[in-house]
This record gives C-alpha cells, structure tokens and sequence, in this order.
C-alpha cells in the first residue's frame, strides 16, 4: 500500500485539515469569546447537543423522571458545536475540555463534563439505575467504562474516515471498520446471554451504549449498515430495538436536537415542553 505522506519533523497547524469539523479544530483549549451560559429555573442545567454524548445524558433523565423522580427536573440548553458554542468562555468555565454535554447541580453548586461522569453522578445522586450489588454494580461499570474507552474508536476512528474525512483513505476505513466490528461482535455476544448490556437489568449501561452502538444498529449512524453487515449481529438488534421503544428513550432523543429525520426539541424546560415538538 502506497503513502504519500511523510510527516514533517515537527508538526503545525498551518493549513486547514478539512473533513466536516475542520472548523472548529484547532491545537489550542479555552475560550475564543466571550459568552454566558443561560440559566433556568430547574435543579440541574445542562448544555449539550443531541449527538450519541448528549443523549445518554438526556435518555438517563428522562428515565428518572419516568420513574417518578421528580427532583431529575433539568433545563436543557442548546450548544451547538458545528456554530463553536463550545467555545464560550461561560461553556469552557463549565467544561475546560469544551466538549458536550456538561452539567450543572444547582442544588450541590458542583460541575459536571464527560457524559459517563455525569451517568455515574446522577445514578448515584438518585439511586436509580446502578445496582446496589457489589458483583452488579462492578459489572455495570464495567460496561459503562468500556462504553467510554471504545467509543472514540468508532466515532472518531471509523465514523470519521468512513463518514466525515474529505477524502476517503483504505488503510484507516480498513484499521477502524476492522475495529467496530470487533467491538459489535462483543455487545452481540454479551447481549446473547443477557436481555441488557450488565445483565437481566437495565442500567447506565445501556444508557451509555445505545446512543452508539444501538443507533449504529438501527441504521441511524454513519449510513454504514450495509457496509458493517449490521444483520450479523441479531442480539445487538434485538436490544437496540426493545430500547427504542421506551417512552423515556423516545424523549430523550429528541431533547437539544437540531437536524435529522424525526421529533426535535431544541431546548427543553418542563415536560410540557414535548407537546411542543416539531418534525423536521
């Protein structure tokens, strides 16, 4: 395999890199201007966007407050990372790392960024879906981190070689096609064994997973079905599809999305609120 790249002895960021997000990359954190997060009148604030990060957040509280929590009320606010609202001195102040989702605990005055932190946190806080159970517990985590160490993989590996990248490469699509199918090889087995991801009961496990891999399942993601023969993996389906349908899942998905096929609901502040939904 031929390459005709050969990297310079020391790498700058001189010329734009292309692909979809070429620009908001940049080699440098912090904030670029000055802006204030919105505030509203709900215990927890969270800013975020309805990408497969986002919605595990978004589906854990819907499921808390399907189950009657009623303190899991939160205001969801809008931040759009195509636009750089990441960028923000008021975002960066709330998340140094200038990545969705992040979140703010009115009620302990404590940040929160990295969606699988904020999984852990909430679960925690309310306690509700994370067993209690050493052996459960430590299997839920287990999946959940394992959720967090994959994932750039198959988002920032083969979705942006396969899907985003301005030009189409055989080595790294092959390198990270490779790798997803792998890893759609391990939740298929597991969940043959198991109606959820850490066993008979659904947990942040599953609410950290599906967003990925559930809608790389459902043909969602990518547009790569057919290209990663999705058929082949029946149990994987099975689940992705029973989650689907739960009322808290279908909320979820819709809360700070923009785009796309389906409901869309910006910003949400009450329940209330998904009367409100709009079809794109």
């Amino acid at each position: 395999m031929s390459n005709s790249y050969t990297p310079p002895k020391v790498w700058r960021a001189d010329k734009e890199s292309g692909g979809q997000f070429a620009n908001i990359n940049r080699p440098v954190s912090g904030a670029t201007h000055d802006k204030e997060l919105p505030k509203g009148k709900q215990p927890l604030q969270l800013y975020s966007m309805a990408t497969p990060n986002g919605v595990k957040v978004t589906v854990l509280l819907e499921e808390l407050l399907e189950a009657g929590i009623k303190k899991a009320e939160y205001d969801a606010w809008l931040i759009d990372i195509k636009e750089g609202d990441q960028f923000g001195s008021g975002f960066v102040a709330l998340n140094p790392n200038s990545k969705i989702p992040a979140l703010f605990d009115t009620t302990t005055d404590i940040r929160l960024f990295e969606s699988g932190s904020i999984l852990l946190y909430l679960a925690e806080k309310y306690g509700a879906f994370i067993p209690a159970e050493p052996a459960k517990r430590t299997e839920t985590l287990s999946w959940l981190f394992w959720q967090v160490g994959s994932a750039p993989y198959l988002g920032g590996g083969f979705g942006h070689f396969y899907n985003y990248a301005p030009e189409k490469l055989e080595y790294p699509i092959n390198r990270f096609t490779m790798e997803a199918k792998r890893q759609l090889d391990v939740l298929d087995k597991q969940l043959a064994k198991h109606q959820y991801i850490a066993g008979d009961e659904y947990t942040i496990a599953d609410m950290a997973i599906w967003p990925w891999y559930g809608a790389l399942a459902l043909g969602r993601l990518y547009d790569a079905a057919e290209f990663l023969q999705i058929d082949d993996y029946p149990n994987l389906q099975r689940w992705a599809r029973e989650l689907d349908e739960r009322p808290a899942v279908k909320r979820g998905r819709m809360v700070n999305r923009t785009w796309g096929d389906g409901p869309q609901l910006p910003e949400r502040h009450s329940s209330a609120d998904f009367a409100k939904v709009t079809n794109s």
